[in-house]
């Protein structure tokens, strides 16, 4: 069953998000070459903290972390340690808020340096479709064509969406009804409607869609090593349009 929110509740998830939000792009300012995961970690639990804020990923079923940092071709769920990113590595980084008992959850790609021209297209493709996806939660339209907005701009550039993993409702908690899978056909599923909230999050890869998942059950891989890009929003649905709860300050500027 899909939860609607109040507009005092989507207010809250939106106060999650403001933090998420901030917290992302302090971590993307933070990204350079022999910078380690881990830290970016301490960096991230230190400054929801400081905002009133709890990282919801933190011990959320096991995870031991308060976000994810996943470098190249891995997918999401990286658990932040000792590794070092380096000159030319893609970093997708994952976070969640629990404020006042609601959750914002977004997350970003973002090149350590100087990165090469596939690795660039893959991340602006990934983003791309998230903003098509964006686009089509509006009051009146099916959740399908949430789905199929991102399976049209990444397939039409050639990469592929990971199949076995999906966006979902947010905001009471961190996983709610209903799943949105990255591809499928327009016009299909549950109608959209005001007060909805959603974690749009497509994950794409520039090789095939298949992954795995290694041995400490949480990081999860492109089977054919190829890089991968994860781009997410929280996103309301409002009889006004689309109301993108996580929007970072950057993004506003660029």
């Amino acid at each position: 069953m899909i939860v609607l929110k109040s507009k005092a509740e989507v207010a809250k998830i939106a106060a999650a998000g403001a933090i998420v939000a901030d917290c992302l792009d302090m971590l993307a300012a933070a990204v350079e070459p022999g910078v380690k995961t881990n830290r970016l970690d301490r960096l991230a639990e230190a400054f929801v903290r400081d905002r009133g804020g709890e990282p919801t990923f933190l011990g959320y079923r096991g995870f031991p972390a308060s976000i994810c940092a996943s470098p190249n071709d891995v997918v999401v769920h990286g658990i932040p340690g000792v590794h070092a990113v380096r000159e030319g590595d893609i970093l997708s980084i994952d976070a969640g808020v629990t404020l006042d008992g609601y959750v914002a959850d977004s997350a970003l790609t973002v090149a350590v340096g100087a990165i090469d021209a596939q690795a660039r297209r893959l991340m602006d493709v990934t983003q791309a479709s998230l903003e098509a996806a964006i686009g089509q939660c509006r009051v009146g339209h099916r959740l399908g064509d949430v789905s199929h907005a991102v399976q049209m701009v990444v397939e039409k550039a050639g990469f592929s969406v990971v199949r076995s993993l999906v966006g979902h409702g947010v905001g009471r908690e961190m996983h709610e009804d209903p799943q949105i899978p990255n591809f499928g056909e327009a016009g299909r599923g549950p109608r959209l409607e005001e007060g909805m909230v959603f974690a749009l999050e497509p994950m794409v890869n520039v090789g095939g869609w298949d992954v795995f998942v290694a041995d400490d059950g949480w990081t999860i891989h492109t089977s054919d090593s190829s890089l991968s890009a994860h781009f997410e929003h929280t996103v309301a649905v409002s009889e006004a349009g689309p109301q993108v709860l996580t929007r970072r300050r950057s993004e506003k500027a660029a």
